[in-house]
């Protein structure tokens, strides 16, 4: 089978499509023939070796699958060949089959395509984690969602949205404010043009913003902490922008607030029952329209390259989609 292999930490034009042998089932697991799989931002990082995560070498990035089941292994009784499925897989999503274990693949309706299926696990998942389980939201609540068009930003607006949170996108362009507001978002402001402290302080009528979503990082997470509210909750999801800030922590005594992190890769380890009923609720809303994972642009496999450089310049707005 084809598959994009990181033979050494590497820059995108460095990926080889290569043949590898195909996988087994071992017991417990099922192989997946996928028809569609999604990247993110970190899977930049991991192929330069600057994620927390280094799988060892040769590896394909892409860390979520969508597809149908080719193969089952002994002892896997919840899934036959041909049913339709999304796993979180790490990586190695970038090739046209993967072994997986049967207890993290999560079956799709027939109603919902592979793309947007592909997009649905890691950035609601951690969308949802970060809001339901970290942010301890009360509904008519702000919520101010920096990089509100990339992958996780739409996700939270999407589903602050809801949970009955008044939502705030913040972005650098006028277009992915509008793009949104198309998704959920009540109000918009543009950091590219407007300083974000200040802006958030006056949409919120100098109240302050309750919690703040940021997956950006760098200098604008700084500016957004200090518009936090008495007793609100910064939630740190990652860092975009390249640079991990340095925050004051006299801010956090003098606002009473929270900085929250959230790993959502760990926490699904530690809680992997609560994790597959967030995503076979996540599964379920996308289908009934309730989400849109909204897909960006598609690549072939020998394409990954290029994809990857739509996510290092932050150019998309939803999710980035492979087709092996």
């Amino acid at each position: 089978m084809k598959a994009i292999l990181c033979s050494q930490y590497c820059q995108p034009d460095d990926l080889v499509l290569a043949d590898v042998p195909d996988p087994v089932a071992g017991p417990g697991e099922a192989v997946i023939a996928i028809k569609a799989a999604a990247l993110n931002f970190f899977d930049i990082l991991m192929i330069q070796g600057k994620y927390q995560i280094k799988p060892p070498f040769p590896f394909s990035p892409a860390a979520e699958v969508s597809g149908v089941i080719e193969s089952i292994g002994p002892g896997v009784t919840d899934l036959k060949v041909g049913d339709r499925v999304v796993a979180s897989c790490g990586h190695n999503g970038a090739r046209e089959k993967i072994a997986l274990p049967a207890a993290t693949i999560v079956k799709i309706p027939d109603n919902l395509d592979h793309d947007r299926a592909a997009g649905i696990i890691i950035i609601y998942g951690t969308a949802l984690h970060a809001l339901e389980d970290r942010a301890s939201p009360k509904p008519g609540e702000t919520l101010a969602v920096l990089g509100a068009a990339g992958g996780t930003g739409l996700a939270a607006c999407e589903l602050g949205k809801l949970m009955g949170l008044k939502v705030i996108a913040c972005a650098s362009s006028d277009e992915k404010l509008e793009f949104a507001k198309a998704h959920g978002a009540e109000l918009t402001l543009n950091y590219g043009k407007e300083d974000l402290k200040e802006g958030l302080r006056k949409l919120t009528g100098g109240k302050g913003v309750d919690i703040i979503f940021d997956p950006v990082g760098g200098a604008y997470a700084e500016q957004a902490l200090r518009s936090i509210a008495w007793e609100g909750r910064f939630l740190v999801i990652g860092f975009a922008a390249g640079d991990i800030p340095k925050m004051p922590l006299n801010l956090a005594l003098l606002k009473g607030c929270d900085i929250r992190g959230v790993f959502w890769g760990a926490w699904t380890r530690q809680n992997p029952e609560k994790n597959r009923a967030n995503l076979e609720k996540l599964v379920k809303w996308t289908a009934e329209g309730k989400i849109s994972s909204h897909v960006d642009r598609t690549f072939p496999l020998a394409q990954t390259a290029d994809a990857l450089k739509v996510l290092a310049g932050r150019q998309a707005m939803g999710k980035v989609i492979l087709h092996p």
